[in-house]
């Protein structure tokens, strides 16, 4: 792009943003929603979003040790802890073949080994890109991404920039994004927002350029920064988003109660280091990812 077409995007997303947030402030005085019981006031486009993210799965909160299978196949099984160990990959696998979760994520560096371990499963192997930080260049996202791939990655979680974000510069936000999206074909990549660290503005903007530049999915959080997945920003990202893309709720979802919370806003799916408890319903020894 050159400069002009970029300040004229920067503009144009700035516009979108505006008219998007006073149609949010309108419709959060007409609508009613308690998480736990959905209720919804009124019948608008937005309200059948709720109702669409709510209703993707249905999950029961029975007895305490019984698997919901449901519920497990929305699990990324996560371990992105720097100091991992060749046997807690090990293990991550096992568990998430034993107990039928979608993916296994983990370190760009750990992809060869996992996706190894996984090989003759039902369960994908996530490379985590330009993580956790967001911070790295475009050209460094897009080697790590096409490494990842070529060694077994078949999902891609980045980091978007979060400078480049909170400086208005949406453009390269955008290019940032479709970079990796390019290079990570046909692969999905979920797109890491890290709302806790975001205004509404932002995770509006945010969410509206994942959704152009192709993103198939939009992220909470990485676990290690400020804040974690809350059912409010589940909402509001599932009414940005439609129903083109999909929504993956992570960050502090500890129990079967988080995760029911997060898909009944709209949540597709779950990143979670504590994902044996979430479908068992039984306490959680694990701390963080």
């Amino acid at each position: 792009m050159n400069d002009k077409n970029d300040d004229n995007l920067d503009k144009i997303v700035e516009l979108i943003t505006e008219k998007v947030s006073e149609r949010l402030k309108v419709e959060k005085n007409q609508e009613t929603r308690q998480y736990g019981l959905t209720t919804i006031s009124k019948k608008s486009s937005v309200g059948r979003l709720f109702n669409n993210g709510a209703s993707r799965v249905s999950t029961t909160s029975g007895e305490v040790g019984k698997i919901s299978k449901d519920m497990a196949a929305m699990i990324d099984h996560t371990l992105l802890k720097p100091e991992a160990t060749k046997e807690q990959l090990k293990v991550l696998c096992e568990e998430a073949i034993e107990y039928n979760f979608a993916t296994c994520c983990v370190n760009s560096s750990n992809i060869p080994y996992v996706a190894k371990l996984l090989q003759g499963s039902d369960v994908l192997a996530i490379a985590v890109i330009g993580f956790p930080l967001g911070a790295a260049s475009t050209q460094s996202k897009v080697f790590e991404t096409q490494e990842a791939v070529k060694n077994g990655a078949r999902e891609i979680d980045m980091v978007i920039n979060i400078g480049a974000l909170k400086s208005k510069e949406y453009h390269v936000v955008y290019e940032d994004i479709k970079a990796v999206v390019d290079a990570a074909q046909p692969h999905k990549v979920k797109v890491i927002l890290e709302t806790g660290n975001l205004s509404q503005d932002e995770k509006i903007i945010s969410c509206a350029l994942s959704k152009t530049a192709g993103a198939a999915f939009v992220k909470t959080s990485t676990g290690f920064g400020k804040g974690g997945a809350t059912a409010d920003d589940i909402s509001l990202m599932r009414r940005i988003v439609g129903s083109d893309m999909e929504v993956k709720a992570s960050g502090g979802i500890r129990t079967k109660a988080d995760a029911e919370a997060m898909i009944k806003a709209g949540a597709d799916r779950i990143g979670a280091s504590a994902s044996i408890a979430i479908v068992t319903g039984k306490n959680n020894s694990k701390k963080g990812y």
